[in-house]
């Protein structure tokens, strides 16, 4: 049998019970968007400014705006569903509290059109209100694939107006050379003299149109009664 001195009794280490274990460290969570929506500790807010410390790191600095964006874009959707919830709930009183505060009515009727155009689930927390506002009055489908793109892409408000536009812009022009070609014409061949043609190409480049357009617009005149077409062969006849 063997024998333990007391050092080696007193050193030894009998094996924790369970409530001596030390605890298990509880998994990492990634900190939501909510949990964002504050200031570095280092700020300090007043009503009418923001206090900064000396000497603050570029990096912290930063944060702090990136915070401040994300607060002040955040604000705008939860006045839009506050405005929304009690268009509904106070049809009677929510104008007056609304008029006694200092929020401007028709910024906030905005907002609530387009939290009304986007419900919390389809919402991107990437982009911000206004990005939505830009898409808010198309279809469904248009509106998720423009987000898409602004997200993927990193498109900035304007950015996503400007693309919006020219796609509308490439769509309406294909629209109309469809429509063009799709048009039934005649074609017209007249023999003028030269001195008469001149006059012609005179006339119409006064209006910075072609001779054939110039022609058409002057037929057409004439044609729908725009022009009397007795007056002009009355002055022929003069």
């Amino acid at each position: 049998m063997q024998v333990l001195s007391p050092n080696r009794e007193a050193n030894r280490q009998a094996p924790p019970s369970c409530d001596e274990r030390p605890p298990v460290p509880a998994p990492r969570r990634t900190p939501s968007q909510g949990s964002k929506l504050a200031l570095d500790a280092s700020a300090k807010p007043r009503r009418t400014g923001l206090q900064l410390p000396s000497s603050l790191p570029f990096d912290t600095w930063r944060r702090i705006g990136h915070q401040i964006s994300l607060i002040a874009d955040s604000s705008a959707w939860w006045l839009g569903d506050w405005l929304v919830y009690g268009e509904t709930e106070y049809t009677d009183r929510y104008k007056r509290a609304v008029e006694e505060s200092s929020l401007d009515i028709q910024t906030l009727r905005n907002y609530a059109w387009v939290a009304r155009r986007f419900p919390v689930s389809r919402r991107r927390d990437k982009l911000s209100l206004q990005h939505h506002a830009e898409v808010a009055a198309l279809p469904e489908h248009e509106q998720m694939l423009w987000l898409d793109r602004a997200e993927r892409f990193s498109w900035s408000r304007n950015r996503l107006r400007s693309q919006i536009k020219a796609h509308r812009t490439a769509a309406l022009s294909a629209s109309g050379r469809a429509a063009e070609a799709a048009e039934e014409k005649a074609v017209i061949h007249i023999d003028v003299p030269v001195d008469q043609e001149q006059s012609w190409r005179d006339a119409a480049r006064r209006m910075n149109r072609s001779v054939e357009e110039w022609a058409r617009l002057v037929l057409n005149q004439v044609a729908t009664g725009q022009i009397p077409a007795r007056g002009i062969s009355d002055a022929k006849a003069g």
